[in-house]
């Protein structure tokens, strides 16, 4: 079972108020129905949205709906669920505020449907149900979709989602428009939106440890290039020593910088941090990382000018 799914069959038992009903189902018809006079058509894959859709026009109208199953042969196999209301259909088309009182289909729900926040996230559970999709957190990426018909449908569920704060996005298709939210944070906000309390939790779970993997491997990748940097720098410095070696002029250099060199031949893999600490200890004088940086640029300079004239 796919992860969506498993967020499908969650929220196909949530117990709500009479007015939440309402709006949930207003959003699957509008969002996925087939709409016609005196038919109203819908199609699922997945049987715990059937079981629901059907439980709402029994809860609600004490009606059953037609259900046929068919097969799927379009990409994959699976079993389609069609249900069908063959009766009442105007009256409930108006009860759900998608027909106007001249039977005229509304392009956006009727605001009686979305007078409150709960009445808000039920119309998108509603949504979710028939036309959203959402990746296991476990995947490379976090995404969370919905597939809308038309654009003007599409805008207003994108400013119902933005009035969320789900910074979700819309992406025209070559069939209607996909509206798209990508931040994990986001996407977890919206499943406590609809109520899918359990998928919260292990989409969290899933989030924070594939976060300190992440951080993990930061650090790591980090401290590796620290590591490289500092090899790189003192092989360098390394080079300029045996350079003036080389030339018989260590001797041009004071004590104190004498002293330095040998102990950063001595530790060739010791940042100038680690260094400072060592020659501290070995030595008995106090010696400064910045101290330390000093000589070397001394080496440095000495090293360049022998370039230079050669």
């Amino acid at each position: 079972m796919t992860f969506s799914s498993k967020i499908k069959q969650e929220i196909s038992t949530t117990e709500c108020t009479r007015a939440e009903y309402l709006s949930e189902l207003s959003g699957i018809i509008r969002t996925n129905a087939e709409i016609k006079i005196y038919n109203i058509k819908i199609q699922t894959e997945n049987k715990f949205v059937a079981n629901r859709i059907f439980g709402l026009f029994k809860i609600l109208y004490d009606i059953n709906l037609n259900i046929t199953l068919r097969k799927n042969y379009n990409f994959k196999k699976n079993e389609i669920y069609v249900l069908e209301l063959k009766r009442d259909t105007l009256k409930i088309l108006r009860d759900l505020g998608i027909v106007s009182d001249k039977n005229e289909l509304l392009r956006i729900p009727s605001e009686s449907l979305l007078s409150d926040e709960e009445l808000k996230r039920a119309y998108l559970r509603g949504v979710f149900l028939v036309s959203g999709s959402l990746n296991d957190p476990k995947t490379s990426r976090y995404h969370l979709e919905f597939l809308i018909g038309d654009t003007e449908y599409a805008n207003f569920l994108n400013s119902l989602l933005k009035d969320n704060y789900l910074n979700s996005k819309i992406l025209h298709r070559k069939k209607g428009y996909m509206i798209y939210i990508k931040e994990a944070e986001k996407i977890s906000d919206f499943l406590r939106l609809i109520r899918a309390y359990n998928g919260v939790m292990y989409y969290e779970e899933i989030r924070v440890y594939r976060e300190k993997i992440n951080m993990t491997n930061r650090l790591n990748n980090c401290e590796q290039a620290n590591v490289e940097k500092t090899m790189l720098t003192s092989n360098k410095l390394i080079n300029d020593i045996s350079l003036i070696k080389q030339k018989d002029m260590f001797d041009l250099l004071d004590e104190k910088v004498k002293e330095s060199a040998i102990y950063r031949e001595k530790y060739p893999e010791s940042s100038l941090l680690e260094l400072s600490k060592i020659m501290t200890l070995e030595t008995g004088g106090k010696i400064s990382k910045s101290c330390l940086n000093h000589r070397f640029r001394k080496i440095k300079d000495l090293a360049d000018k022998i370039r230079k004239e050669n």
